[in-house]
């Protein structure tokens, strides 16, 4: 997604703050949505794209907690900053130590808010860039022959053909290694071992002697 379309959702039942935020958020260049309640918004936003929750932790019907857990459930990439009256802090320390970016006491500096908000809006980018990386990753090693699976971990930690060879259940020879090798950089697109070490464990693929991968029987070649 292109950053400049992160969308910031802003959800209060007060109007006046709704309308002043929204106002706010546009006159800065911000993609805005406003909800008046925490149904209305669990029901039509797209909960599923990345980009920033602005949630008044005190709503008639459901609270911005209940959004909160709703999201999490979801599994929602959106970054969540509450905005909290004085009586509410513990409230939205805990949402914090759950998973929120952050909280705001009503009522609040412009500049406060417009800070936390490019603060949530460039932690949801980074999220949004690591979970495209994750994915990518993720369709090259199916790309992969549960074979060159086998061989990927441990190539990956620079072993010798001759030594993977003998590793590998049913074994093969070295011969056969170097191709299953050839095979696993190529559609990988990747240069080395030390760069398909790298590749594995910032990816968090299947090591040496994980049992699905390394010393269980494969038929394909």
């Amino acid at each position: 997604m292109n950053a400049a379309a992160l969308k910031v959702h802003v959800v209060d039942d007060d109007e006046a703050v709704r309308r002043a935020l929204g106002l706010l958020l546009l006159s800065r260049g911000h993609a805005v949505q406003t909800f008046a309640c925490g149904e209305d918004f669990l029901a039509q936003a797209d909960v599923a794209l990345p980009g920033c929750a602005i949630l008044d932790l005190r709503m008639g019907g459901i609270s911005g907690l209940q959004v909160f857990d709703a999201l999490r459930e979801r599994a929602s990439p959106l970054v969540v900053i509450f905005l909290s009256g004085h009586g509410d802090i513990p409230n939205a320390v805990q949402a914090v130590q759950s998973g929120a970016f952050g909280w705001i006491e009503k009522p609040c500096s412009d500049a406060t808010l417009l800070d936390q908000i490019d603060k949530a809006l460039a932690l949801a980018r980074a999220r949004a860039g690591q979970e495209r990386s994750a994915s990518h990753a993720r369709a090259r090693w199916q790309r992969l022959t549960e074979r060159e699976r086998q061989v990927a971990p441990l190539v990956a930690q620079g072993l010798a053909n001759k030594v993977i060879a003998r590793e590998l259940v049913p074994p093969c020879g070295p011969r056969s290694v170097e191709t299953y090798r050839a095979n696993v950089f190529a559609k990988l697109q990747l240069a080395n071992s030390h760069e398909l070490d790298r590749f594995m464990r910032e990816h968090g693929l299947p090591g040496e002697r994980d049992a699905d991968q390394v010393g269980a029987p494969s038929t394909s070649v």
